[in-house]
């Protein structure tokens, strides 16, 4: 028998016997299956048609961001949903002894736990940071130097803005830098954590900034905000800067490099990334034993070029076909 793997306008299609399967299409299909990986905008569409496969925390975040799900289900006989530790909600997906990534990650950061991998024979991995100068810091080391800089503007009475993704980036910084007081939250960060807590996430409670100036409290300074990830040239971080001497500490895999220099455009700026760094996805495809490695979304040409050196059989994922391994 054989089966197609191909990279389509709608996305990675993927032939099961006389059954189509979408691994997260622009659109679902009326017949066949879908799969939605998690709920960061350039995986979200209106996802109305034939089978959906995803997870509730998916559901309820896509609900929030106005996008509507309807048949959906977190349990199918010939799928396995794998949490890909991406961010609340992600989801790997294992069929066939294909097993698709989706955005992921390995490493532990707050309350997000590494992804585990399986075994497979065929992987389709992203390699967003599938360059070898993407190797990121512990956690930890990264914890203590954001402490430090925090303590050094407090010490000086000067607020500080933490910038990360709406979704993903700013509930790990919520959890990991919580403990400052007083702390609050850009208004958008703080319905995504209101959400997160609904679903059993423990982020602590804090108010919005219209309601924090609105109270004068952002007079009082010092304190922290956590926004979402946004240039110096908004209006709302040059407000923040100019009326209330805000200092800006950003966070983003590309940060780690100097080659991208929108990874390190703030006053602070730290990697932390949602995804795999160069190492891990290396480590990832080692621990899958898969027999054919394809790459998507990313570095994809240099990261497969990289594998076939160390004795990998990789390529970027276009149209091919692949030999039933059964």
């Amino acid at each position: 028998m054989l089966k197609l793997i191909r990279m389509t306008k709608n996305g990675i299609a993927y032939n099961q016997n006389a059954t189509q399967i979408y691994l997260d299409p622009k659109r679902a299909i009326s017949r066949g299956i879908s799969f939605i990986s998690h709920a960061h905008m350039d995986h979200l569409h209106n996802q109305n048609g034939g089978t959906i496969i995803t997870s509730k925390e998916t559901r309820e975040i896509a609900k929030l961001r106005g996008y509507k799900i309807d048949n959906f289900t977190e349990s199918h006989a010939s799928f396995s949903m794998i949490d890909s530790g991406h961010i609340l909600g992600s989801r790997g997906l294992l069929f066939d002894d294909v097993f698709y990534t989706g955005d992921i990650c390995t490493r532990k950061r707050g309350f997000l736990k590494g992804a585990e991998i399986p075994k497979c024979k065929t992987l389709i991995t992203e390699c967003t940071f599938g360059l070898p100068e993407f190797v990121f810091p512990k956690i930890e080391d990264t914890i203590k130097k954001v402490n430090g800089v925090i303590s050094e503007m407090y010490d000086r009475g000067t607020p500080v803005l933490l910038l990360g993704y709406e979704l993903g980036k700013a509930q790990t910084l919520s959890h990991l830098f919580g403990h400052w007081s007083p702390i609050y939250y850009h208004d958008s960060v703080k319905r995504m954590n209101d959400l997160h807590r609904s679903l059993g996430i423990h982020l602590k409670n804090a108010i919005g900034h219209t309601q924090a100036e609105k109270k004068g409290l952002l007079e009082k300074k010092p304190w922290v905000m956590i926004a979402p990830y946004m240039s110096e040239t908004t209006p709302f971080i040059k407000k923040m800067k100019s009326k209330y001497g805000a200092v800006t500490i950003s966070f983003s895999g590309w940060a780690q490099s100097s080659k991208y220099k929108f990874g390190r455009r703030h006053d602070y700026s730290f990697p932390l990334s949602d995804h795999c760094g160069y190492d891990d996805l290396v480590d990832l495809v080692k621990k899958t034993m898969a027999e054919k490695i394809y790459t998507v979304h990313g570095f994809v040409n240099e990261f497969a070029t990289d594998l076939c050196r160390q004795g990998f059989d990789a390529q970027p994922l276009r149209e091919v076909s692949l030999d039933d391994y059964s």
